[in-house]
Order: C-alpha cells, then structure tokens, then sequence
C-alpha cells in the first residue's frame, strides 16, 4: 500500500526528471525512509542533493506524512 503511494508520487516526479534526460528508481521503502537511484543525466547531475532534497523529497513527505527521509542509493 505505501509502495503504491510512493510510487504515484514519484511517476509525477519522473515526468519532470524525463525532460532532462534522467529518470528515478524506487530500490526499497523501510522504517519510513524511501530509498531511491538517480539514473540518466540525473545519477551524474552536480545539482542532484539539491534535487533529491528540494524536490523528491519534498514532495514525497508532503503527498505521504508517514515518509520520514529519502535517502539516494
């Protein structure tokens, strides 16, 4: 169920990480911390904590309360 969720708000997140030519995977969901990879342009982006931080996981604990971090693997 919370995967599911995670996963919705990260297809929005996709569309956005597309357009630059990258991508997000979701690797695990534990304790409340989503684990995510970076892929494309993104995995190699200098921006990509910026990223990670303002965005990805902003949006995903605004979407979902019981996210505690995000954390990139």
């Amino acid at each position: 169920m919370l995967r599911g969720k995670v996963e919705e708000v990260l297809e929005r997140i996709r569309a956005g990480l597309r357009a630059e030519g990258g991508d997000i995977e979701l690797v695990d969901i534990r304790d409340g911390i989503v684990y995510v990879r970076l892929k494309g342009t993104c995995g190699t982006c200098s921006m990509s904590a910026l990223t990670m931080k303002n965005w990805v996981e902003a949006n995903l604990k605004k979407e979902i309360p019981e996210i505690a971090a995000v954390r990139s693997v």
